[in-house]
């Protein structure tokens, strides 16, 4: 699940407004794992711009791990410290998922319907390079017609409470968003 997305540098003037800080990113349409990935974290008072390698690789695990089920994050060993202090959120123009169709892969775009920014819900890890991994949960009626995980995606409105608030609260915002956010269109 959400192993590629879309980044378009034309998201940074409303990112970084939002955000009160500046944000800057190279278009990336195909963002794959192990790829720098510009995040979004919460100091004192102000955000700021953090890039991270997307996955992380523990000792005990054979590949890279690029998300974490939201409904398991907080109590995982592996990330239950991350989700608690080093939340962060990946603005984005969409996500991509394939569903196979009369014997053939087709990829489909998933982005929002007013085609604005999507901020999915992420964690960093400080290693050699700061890392990152993101958020799924289980997925809208609208985007469960394609895959049965979807990133867990914060709305604009819920910037502040993602960051600000302790594990144990943030279960409300890690459910998939309404399917009238969601726009799905074949990505040929």
């Amino acid at each position: 699940m959400c192993g590629r997305f879309s980044i378009n540098k034309a998201i940074t003037p409303i990112v970084s407004e939002l955000f009160n800080t500046h944000f800057s990113v190279d278009s990336n349409n195909n963002l794959s794992p192990s790829q720098s990935v510009a995040t979004l974290v919460k100091g004192n008072s102000s955000y700021s711009q953090v890039n991270a390698l997307w996955g992380i690789k523990p000792n005990w695990s054979k590949k890279l791990i690029i998300n974490a089920q939201a409904e398991t994050v907080a109590m995982k060993p592996t990330f239950r410290q991350a989700f608690q202090s080093q939340r962060c959120l990946v603005p984005c123009n969409g996500w991509f998922e394939w569903r196979t169709e009369d014997g053939k892969k087709v990829k489909y775009l998933f982005e929002h319907a007013n085609k604005m920014p999507l901020y999915m819900a992420g964690i960093l890890f400080q290693h050699e390079h700061t890392e990152l991994v993101t958020l799924t949960t289980q997925p809208n009626n609208k985007c469960g017609q394609y895959h049965k995980r979807m990133p867990a995606l914060v709305l604009a409105k819920d910037k502040d409470y993602w960051f600000d608030s302790s594990p144990q609260a943030l279960e409300p915002l890690l459910q998939a968003v309404e399917d009238r956010v969601i726009h799905v269109k074949r990505a040929d």
